[in-house]
């Protein structure tokens, strides 16, 4: 074998030209960050003196799973906010939405864009796409000029693209339209051109077309943001003012809020204001989010910023409240409304001891999502707890979950219920509430049929998109959830856009399941209030051996009421264990029994070892056994774990 020897200055040589293609990859790759840090380097310096002429805020609305995280991922990317190596999905930082694949949280973000020799700073909001987090779109609107509308070229217009199309031109906003997914070889621009324009009148010559995964036209997207979308129309001239749109809470700084200023201009160490709760808090710390933040000594008006002030709670920091400087007259923003609730389930501890903690979780919880209200509720099985309400049921769902993985809690939830209205005609109940409507969410609070006197429900709005292929199907089940239909358009020559008026009680469990079931997943639902009308209600009562359980009580419409008295029983009857004596489940309304199951005994069968022994004897110590039983059944008390309940009462 012969050995050969390679000189030192060789292996230099070869080192040193690695080096050089390493260095200029790295170049390559960070080309554009390098020059928009120097650009933001330059302007945090002097943030606040950023000309508003220089200002774009805007946010990206879209349906579900058409690509506005990934297009914002493009766009730090391009304006050098992140490195091209940071992972998809960067502005979805919670664990449940990098689980669940879809965005919960509006996140807010700060970049800098240069456009015709020309520093842009640009403020960017990527909101979620499924109706349960309207709200956050709602709140994010507040601060814009302008949005991005988002559409899937392979998909076209859904259902919330509608929905959050009218919320922008609802508050004027400027709307720039753009195509997503071109690259799919399933993609059909034309069609969808010529939907948008049916729909929303835009003109398809003004749609930007682009591949938010590979990075095609964005840039386009960025320069058409700095040309269509107006400055903020602010006063930097006039005292501070500021909408207070965001806030979550931080272990060792309290509540931090998110602010967009709309006049005058803010400094570290000054003392600021709530309008609504009259507290001042002295101001800690000022950042901007680039996506990770960025102290800077001051800010004005037309720019957004993270302020830390010493506040500590839900309590003291609310969505919508108007911020000002200490002790100066101030008007207030109406400019953002939080929606109202419209699914209701109650939170228990697991275990009573754990009652403060998940209290705290709450707290803390509710401070980053302004929709959610908490009010105190109690269950003879669970304990004490709280009544939650919630824009939909996967915002219910996403909200539990983030209370286990982000603050280690274990709530039990109750079944989802809905907010009913009854006009009572008791003088009594009248004058001790001291008004004649009133509103229950609680089965075991409905009154007596005889103190009332009509019965309201909500009902929502729901707008359905879906091939004409499946309409048939679809109809039948509105149908079936006591539906009424309201119109029904053809967008184009292949699907439908169909609107129904929906009780909500029927559509907040599975109905978005069924409908994806029925239409292969192509059919899409987007729902908004329609108010209370009048309608005919009933509490459901379960009884074992003839004995009322409150806490399994349901209010149910009275055309339902049998159906699901049979899914009730049935479901006890497989949870609840067998026992020395028969267990008789009744679901009934009134002295109505509408539903029936028969939990058996447990007995020894004294006939079953018959081998040609005294028969009579054998049935005499089965009559007394049975006698013995049906003593027992007059005085026992049922034994139901304490699981059942919380297996039949979750949902």
């Amino acid at each position: 074998m012969i050995k050969t020897t390679v000189p030192i200055s060789l292996w230099k040589s070869k080192i040193k030209l690695f080096n050089c293609r390493t260095q200029a990859i790295r170049l390559l790759n960070s080309s554009s960050k390098t020059a928009e840090d120097l650009n933001a380097e330059h302007n945090l310096h002097e943030f606040a003196k950023i000309a508003v002429k220089n200002i774009r805020n805007f946010s990206i609305i879209a349906h579900v799973d058409h690509g506005k995280s990934t297009l914002a991922d493009r766009i730090l990317e391009l304006t050098g906010a992140i490195s091209r190596n940071s992972g998809s999905q960067v502005l979805d930082n919670l664990q449940v939405e990098r689980e669940r694949g879809i965005t919960v949280k509006a996140q807010t973000v700060s970049i800098f864009h240069k456009y015709r020799d020309d520093v842009y700073l640009l403020n960017l909001i990527d909101t979620p796409g499924h109706v349960d987090f309207s709200n956050e779109v709602s709140r994010s609107l507040a601060a814009c000029d302008g949005v991005i509308l988002l559409v899937d070229a392979c998909h076209g217009v859904q259902a919330q693209t509608v929905a959050n199309y009218h919320l922008a031109k609802a508050r004027n906003l400027t709307v720039v339209p753009v195509l997503n997914k071109i690259d799919i070889k399933h993609a059909n621009p034309a069609k969808v051109c010529k939907d948008l324009k049916s729909l929303f009148n835009i003109d398809p010559l003004d749609v930007l077309k682009v591949s938010a995964k590979l990075g095609i036209g964005v840039s386009e997207v960025l320069d058409r943001v700095v040309e269509s979308i107006p400055p903020p129309q602010v006063d930097r001239n006039s005292p501070f003012r500021a909408l207070l749109f965001d806030s979550w809470f931080d272990r060792y700084r309290g509540a931090l809020n998110l602010m967009y200023l709309l006049n005058g201009k803010l400094q570290v160490g000054e003392e600021i204001q709530s309008l609504t709760t009259n507290k001042v808090y002295p101001v800690k710390s000022i950042s901007i989010l680039s996506p990770n933040e960025k102290e800077v000594n001051c800010v004005s008006a037309g720019q957004v910023a993270l302020v830390a002030c010493n506040m500590r709670n839900s309590k003291e920091s609310i969505i919508g409240d108007t911020i000002h400087l200490k002790n100066q007259k101030c008007s207030v923003i109406s400019t953002f409304k939080p929606q109202q609730p419209m699914v209701f389930a109650g939170i228990f501890p697991a275990d009573q001891s754990k009652h403060v903690a998940l209290r705290s979780a709450i707290d803390k919880l509710v401070l980053n999502d302004s929709a959610v209200t908490v009010k105190p509720d109690s269950s003879p099985a669970l304990g004490q707890g709280w009544r939650l309400g919630f824009l939909g049921l996967l915002h219910m769902e996403v909200f539990c979950q983030r209370l286990q993985q982000e603050h280690g809690a274990e709530p039990i939830i109750t079944a989802p219920s809905v907010t009913y209205r009854l006009l009572l005609k008791n003088p009594k109940m009248i004058k001790q509430l001291g008004k004649d409507i009133m509103e229950i969410s609680n089965a075991a609070l409905f009154p007596e049929p005889f103190n009332i006197k009509e019965y309201y429900e909500p009902l929502v709005k729901g707008t359905i998109m879906t091939p004409d292929q499946y309409l048939g199907q679809i109809i039948s089940l509105c149908v079936e959830r006591r539906g009424i239909q309201e119109s029904s358009t053809n967008i184009d020559d292949d699907r439908m856009l169909i609107k129904y008026i929906l009780p909500l009680s029927e559509i907040i469990v599975d109905f978005n399941d069924h409908l994806k079931s029925l239409s292969s997943g192509y059919a899409s639902f987007n729902y908004e209030d329609y108010g209370y009308h009048l309608t005919n209600l009933v509490r459901l009562d379960v009884h074992l051996n003839g004995k009322l359980v409150d806490e399994l009580s349901r209010i149910v419409h009275a055309t339902k009421a049998k159906d699901v008295g049979k899914d009730i029983v049935a479901k006890l009857k497989d949870m609840i264990p067998r026992q020395m004596v028969q267990i008789a489940i009744q679901a009934c309304v009134g002295s109505k029994v509408l539903a029936r199951e028969t939990i058996k005994a447990y007995r020894k069968d004294v006939t079953a070892k018959l081998y040609g022994g005294d028969v009579t004897r054998r049935m005499k110590l089965l009559r007394q056994q049975t006698e013995g039983k049906k003593k027992m059944r007059q005085i026992a008390n049922i034994q139901v774990p304490h699981e059942t309940f919380i297996n039949v009462l979750k949902r």
